[in-house]
């Protein structure tokens, strides 16, 4: 390998190097959550699904369901 060859590839290693050093520094440490975070994440995703299954199974609610299924079903083209 030349020297100028060298030169040329250490002179972009040190850039990339530059690049590199830069997004470290921008880029915020605490970048995900903890274990803590994502139970409790978890635990709002369930009680979110318990009460939309609620919603969904009430009464009111599943006759609306089942006469939209039965209209749809019915319609003609």
């Amino acid at each position: 390998m030349g020297v100028e060859m060298k030169a040329r590839l250490n002179a972009r290693l040190k850039e990339v190097a530059a690049r590199l050093r830069e997004r470290c520094l921008r880029r915020p440490r605490d970048a995900g959550m903890v274990t803590s975070e994502y139970a409790m994440g978890i635990i709002a995703a369930v009680g979110f699904a318990l009460l939309l299954y609620e919603v969904v199974t009430s009464g009111q609610v599943r006759a609306e369901l089942q006469a939209i299924v039965k209209k749809a079903l019915s319609a003609r083209m």
